[in-house]
């Protein structure tokens, strides 16, 4: 691939459009969107060939936040830019979308409605679907399954940011112990239009910003930055797509009283219900706490991480990939990842919304429409909005 070529104007408004096209038209999750970026990108359009696509999933299921191979199949097409036309393209539909839900809610009385409920047993059913689809490739073993328990036990004992951290920590070290030689090792060459010092200068900042936030939030007491920070460690600690992030956010945001249960529990709704990645959420939290400019700090904070990682691992990545110990590590780390979630899944999430039998029933009708029918999640929101509507007529 030529340099004049890659960073071509034409090049970028092609990356532009088909990664705004994919913005609109991608809804079901993390894994749906590989399909759909296979589909238009390999298939199609032969920007990459299937090792590299296979290795750059690989690679963004390796770092923490989105699953950001939107962004590395931009940055391998038109360079830096590329990465930056493409993730604006397919974040911006649905982080504009839940601005404009947060806004609407805003001057709506949230905390009664009916169909609110139906959204909650809504995130039940799609988060249950999540929950098994990573269980059986995430630990499938029982060294894995173990893991995932500690995770699960410590989570619910120790809700906090630091609880969570300690049990990430924990389990890429046992992860690196149990399984160093036994991942496999497939390789494929490949070649990357970002230098090394231009990586090493993201990673720094990405650790510099981790560690430095914090420290800031506690000695200046501005509402923007604490809001920052808690956004940008939740985009720092996910690693396995955007479900795992409603644990963080909602420890982050719902027992300090920055904003309600049913406020944070209609947005996973609406976020369900949007095309793009779940993390777009972010939008919704921010602008429900802080207008529309809330709306745009809090998906700039939640997207940067996964973007400076990324950005800083390409060049690396050979040298990573071929490290059998890292992957162990990693292995621990995604085993840990099942874990955090059923105990996210649990509290908040069914504590809140399945009061009753009906409503237990109704989460089952949701789940099978989902998991069994292959319904698109938009079939089930609306169903689970008329729903909740209609059992609170009952």
């Amino acid at each position: 691939m030529h340099k004049h070529k890659r960073n071509s104007f034409k090049t970028l408004i092609e990356i532009l459009i088909i990664s705004t096209r994919l913005g609109f038209t991608s809804f079901g999750g993390p894994i749906a969107h590989l399909g759909y970026f296979y589909e238009e990108y390999i298939r199609k359009r032969k920007w990459l060939d299937e090792k590299s696509y296979a290795d750059l999933v690989a690679l963004c299921q390796f770092l923490p936040g989105p699953a950001s191979s939107q962004v590395g199949i931009g940055v391998m097409r038109g360079g830096l830019l590329g990465g930056i036309v493409s993730f604006l393209g397919f974040t911006l539909p649905s982080v504009l979308a839940l601005i404009l839900f947060a806004l609407l809610l805003k001057s709506t009385d949230i905390e009664q409605a009916g169909w609110i409920h139906g959204l909650k047993i809504v995130a039940v059913a799609v988060v249950a679907h999540a929950i098994t689809g990573m269980a059986q490739k995430l630990t499938p073993e029982v060294k894995r399954k173990t893991i995932a328990l500690f995770a699960l036990v410590v989570s619910l004992l120790g809700q906090t940011a630091f609880a969570q951290a300690g049990i990430i920590i924990i389990s890429a070290a046992i992860g690196f112990l149990l399984f160093k030689d036994s991942i496999d090792k497939k390789e494929s060459a490949f070649h990357f239009p970002i230098s090394k010092t231009f990586g090493t200068v993201c990673l720094s900042l990405f650790f510099v910003l981790l560690v430095l936030l914090p420290v800031l939030r506690e000695s200046a007491d501005l509402r923007w930055l604490s809001m920052f920070d808690s956004f940008y460690r939740a985009g720092s600690l996910v690693f396995g797509g955007g479900h795992v992030v409603l644990p963080l956010l909602e420890r982050e945001f719902v027992p300090s009283g920055m904003i309600s249960k049913e406020a944070f529990l209609a947005g996973y709704g609406a976020a369900q219900a949007v095309p793009g990645p779940l993390f777009t959420f972010a939008a919704y939290l921010g602008a429900v706490m802080g207008g529309w400019q809330g709306g745009m700090l809090a998906a700039i904070a939640i997207f940067l991480p996964a973007f400076l990682l990324i950005l800083g691992a390409l060049p690396y990545w050979d040298v990573l990939r071929r490290n059998p110990n890292l992957k162990g590590a990693l292995a621990g780390v995604n085993a840990a990842v099942v874990g955090i979630l059923i105990s996210a899944f649990y509290f908040p999430i069914w504590t809140s919304a399945i009061l009753n039998p009906i409503d237990f029933a109704f989460a089952a009708i949701l789940f099978s429409m989902l998991a069994y029918w292959k319904l698109p999640p938009w079939v089930i929101v609306s169903t689970g909005v008329i729903g909740g509507f209609l059992l609170n007529l009952l």
